[in-house]
Order: C-alpha cells, then structure tokens, then sequence
C-alpha cells in the first residue's frame, strides 16, 4: 500500500538520522517488537478510541514489548501515536531495517523450503544465494511442505523458484500450450 509507505518514510528516515551505527542494530529490534504490537487489532481499537489519552497507548504498548525499549525507539513511539499512527509501525519497521540494509550492502531473504534446514546446510545454501544475488543476505527459513521439494527464495522483489511445486507448474503450462 503506496498511502503506509509515504507516511511511514519520514518516521523511518528520521529514526535512521538519529541512531548511530552501534545502536542501529538493537533499535532495530525494538521496533520490529513495536510493529508487532502494532498490529494487533485490538490494541489499534484501543488506540483509536477518542477516550484513550497517548500516555495509556504508550504505557500498554511498552509494556507488551519483550525488551526494554531504549530512547530512540520511546521517542518513535511517542511521536507515532501523538500522530495518530500507529498502524504504520509495521511500515516504520520494514522501512527503517531497509535503510539499515542498504547501510550495510545487505538485503534480508526469506528462504522457503519443503522441510527444516540444519544449520550446516544453511550456511551453505546462504554462501551459495549471496554469489548468485551478489550481497550479503540476512536469511530467514519457512517451512513451506507445499513446495513438495527444493526452496523458494524472496530478496526484495526478486524471487528464484527451484521448487518441485514451481517445475510442475512448468511442466503442467507446457503440456496445455
């Protein structure tokens, strides 16, 4: 949705501006955490209820995170809800950890497979999808048992598809033409 984006950059731009490198990381974490919480339905209900004061959002908000919250990710959230936004966190979230990528020359990956992946075997297949993307990837495994075989890879808008599930559709769109 074009409409989160656009409010979601400014908030993630900023919160970029003002972390520094050593904090980056762990800030992105607290607001991954935010986001999270963010999306819950009821507490967006809760929020949006014109009788609820910011400081009670921010209050149950904070304390539904797992870590402590540091100042920049406090700040964010206060700003976030005295805006009245705070369905974009997600986005906030999404955007800030791709400028954090883009810092660093990494890009996050989704690696979708038919069973578990041990960790050797990981380290493996991410060595061999970083030569063939040409970046650092931060990889994540989803066990998708649809797939039947093989995995599915998501960098950004690019996908490779060497799953048995992929090749039937392959083969399935060749023997109708």
């Amino acid at each position: 949705m074009a409409e989160l984006a656009t409010i979601a950059r400014p908030y993630a731009e900023a919160l970029y501006k003002a972390v520094g490198l050593s904090e980056a990381q762990s800030v992105a974490t607290q607001v991954d955490e935010l986001a999270q919480v963010a999306s819950d339905e009821r507490l967006r209900v809760f929020a949006d209820d014109p009788r609820t004061q910011v400081a009670q959002v921010f209050d149950v908000v904070a304390s539904a995170t797992r870590t402590s919250l540091g100042n920049p990710a406090k700040n964010l959230l206060q700003t976030v809800l005295e805006n009245g936004r705070l369905a974009v966190l997600p986005e906030i979230a999404a955007q800030f950890k791709a400028l954090l990528n883009a810092r660093s020359g990494s890009s996050d990956a989704v690696i979708q497979s038919a069973f578990p992946i041990d960790a050797d075997a990981l380290v493996d297949v991410v060595a061999s999808l970083e030569r063939r993307f040409g970046r650092k990837l931060n990889a994540r495994v989803e066990v998708d048992a649809e797939l039947i075989g093989g995995i599915r890879v998501v960098v950004g808008d690019e996908v490779l598809d060497t799953s048995v599930k992929a090749r039937l559709e392959q083969m399935k769109v060749a023997l109708t033409a």
